[in-house]
């Protein structure tokens, strides 16, 4: 197998222009968006240099405490993240559960998939350990997000429809039946459109990145098919376990709908 291909600084530098297209089409058209353009390329640039940097000490010094912190570290910023991206106001007991669902779900998911599926041998090794913990926890907050966005909207512009259940002597779990199902079908909804699309409209970035490195296609295969399994479990679970806990904190004790 040929070994990956080297992009040189050089050549590197010449995919800015993509930027420059993109900023020249902006302006064409008064759209005000130059200087988002320009801080979110920077930030994406020393972002990742920084993680480079950073993965390339932990690779080259293997160590269970150093994949654990960055484990800790990614659940952390993806739950603040879930907090940053929903824009309606959320109470801290729901924020609570949101942050019990994204822990529970991925670590559950994750600790199956390397121990069962996968099999890393160590069970910590960061080239393993790092990129998968980090695509199950990326689309798991993906789901999560729509998922608080798709019940507090739901329970909004269904107020008085969930009220009317109530009065009429449906518990809790039956008057929102019909809002937290469609939640759950928005949240998983983007991770079934790619497994739809895998491999005929597009090719994942997982295995992309293992053929570039040099594996056959068919080796490339199995690893995404793993993961993609490995994804859908894992935002399947975080989703159910928010919206089972979730909706109950939009009831006070006396099954009465407070939003």
């Amino acid at each position: 197998m040929n070994e990956m291909l080297d992009i040189t600084f050089w050549q590197l530098s010449t995919a800015y222009i993509f930027i420059l297209i993109l900023l020249a089409i902006v302006k064409w058209w008064k759209i005000s968006r130059e200087k988002e353009i320009l801080i979110a390329t920077f930030r994406m640039t020393i972002q990742l240099v920084l993680v480079g940097y950073v993965l390339t000490f932990i690779f080259e010094n293997e160590n269970m405490l150093y994949s654990l912190i960055v484990l800790v570290i990614m659940q952390t910023f993806a739950i603040f993240n879930i907090f940053k991206r929903t824009k309606h106001s959320m109470s801290n007991h729901l924020k609570k559960i949101i942050a019990i669902a994204m822990v529970t779900g991925t670590l559950f998911s994750f600790l199956y998939f390397d121990f069962i599926v996968a099999q890393f041998s160590p069970w910590y090794d960061p080239r393993y350990f790092i990129p998968i913990a980090g695509m199950l926890i990326g689309n798991s907050m993906t789901g999560i997000t729509l998922g608080v966005s798709s019940l507090v909207e739901g329970f909004q512009a269904r107020r008085k429809e969930v009220e009317a259940a109530l009065m009429l002597g449906a518990t809790p779990n039956k008057a929102s039946q019909g809002i937290v199902n469609h939640a759950f079908d928005s949240a998983i909804l983007p991770t079934i459109n790619s497994m739809v699309g895998m491999g005929i409209v597009f090719l994942p970035g997982m295995m992309t990145g293992v053929i570039l490195s040099g594996a056959s296609p068919m080796d490339a295969i199995k690893y995404q098919i793993a993961i993609m399994l490995g994804i859908t479990g894992s935002v399947s679970l975080t989703v159910i376990i928010f919206l089972y806990f979730g909706y109950k904190t939009f009831f006070n004790k006396y099954a009465q709908l407070h939003v």
